[in-house]
């Protein structure tokens, strides 16, 4: 990998986020509603809505409004919310790190139990052990975010059992035991479906591995069977697998609204629910930029992943 790839990469990223803030905003635009109805209240009178409107610069055309909107970004400055009165970065960085804190358990979950599920399907092909990972991979594939969701609810955190919080948030730096006990069922239905698709991939890229040439050429060497694995195919099998990972953290990112509502976990999907509903532009606006960001920034760094594993991968 060249410095001169990472840099047209860079540009490219910097490109389409310049590309995102004009789609997120043209589409804040078109949004039904007014946000000073919204905040005053259906009985706001039409002076109090006017002047509201002029405070907050919604009587501007929409061209000054993305300039002021595109040069705050770039100081730093994502500007206040309409409906909370707070400075929108405060807003959504609390919201982004207990988003980030459950997306971290169940990305870091899945990849622990996912890798080796896949690698051990591919080494037990046609055996009993392949049938059941396939199987477990098959329904978790099929099950959406609010099944699970409401499956875990019912019989794991209903009356019956009881053994987690149905919902609710306690930050790590408060207590650790909390916020496992709380973080367990919201990241559970997150993983579900990453872990049954990232395992299959990993089984097929590990099975069409095995029966390559330069593996039969280091077993005939007489490098044992763990180090054959180990060494040579199981790098080579978990490059595409990272690729995937990547992909799938727009996945991650999606399923978080849905299961963040359910379990009432106060993160980025939770707050822009929120600001949809009461119409506050700077926050919907920011939340959506900062996920095109994350994305943009995993799928860059999966090719520097991809490019150490495989040395036959070359970015010119």
């Amino acid at each position: 990998m060249t410095l001169g790839y990472l840099v047209r990469r860079l540009l490219a990223v910097i490109l389409i986020l310049f590309v995102v803030t004009f789609a997120v905003f043209a589409i804040t635009m078109i949004l039904p509603g007014n946000a000073a109805v919204m905040i005053l209240g259906e009985y706001g009178t039409d002076e109090a809505v006017a002047a509201l409107e002029r405070r907050l610069g919604l009587d501007q055309p929409w061209y000054i409004q993305y300039s002021n909107w595109i040069s705050g970004i770039l100081q730093g400055d994502f500007g206040q919310s309409l409906r909370l009165s707070l400075p929108v970065a405060d807003v959504v960085g609390d919201a982004f790190w207990n988003s980030a804190s459950l997306a971290i358990t169940a990305l870091v979950s899945v990849t622990i139990i996912a890798i080796p599920l896949g690698v051990v399907a591919a080494l037990k092909r046609g055996t009993t052990a392949d049938l059941v990972i396939g199987l477990f991979s098959y329904i978790g594939s099929s099950m959406p975010e609010f099944v699970t969701a409401t499956l875990l609810l019912v019989f794991v955190a209903g009356p019956a059992l009881g053994l987690l919080p149905a919902g609710g948030f306690v930050a790590l730096g408060e207590s650790v035991g909390g916020f496992a006990a709380h973080v367990v069922l919201p990241a559970t239905t997150l993983g579900l479906i990453l872990t049954a698709h990232i395992s299959r991939q990993v089984r097929s890229e590990m099975s069409e591995v095995l029966a390559s040439d330069y593996i039969r050429a280091a077993r005939l060497k007489g490098l044992s069977e763990r180090r054959v694995i180990r060494h040579h195919a199981l790098p080579n099998s978990l490059a595409p697998a990272v690729a995937v990972i990547s992909l799938d953290i727009g996945y991650l990112l999606g399923g978080i609204i849905v299961v963040e509502e359910i379990f009432a976990w106060p993160g980025l999907g939770r707050l822009l629910i929120y600001a949809l509903e009461n119409r506050d532009l700077p926050v919907i606006q920011a939340i959506t930029l900062l996920l095109a960001t994350v994305y943009a920034l995993t799928n860059l760094l999966s090719d520097i992943i991809i490019a150490f594993l495989d040395p036959r991968v070359h970015y010119a």
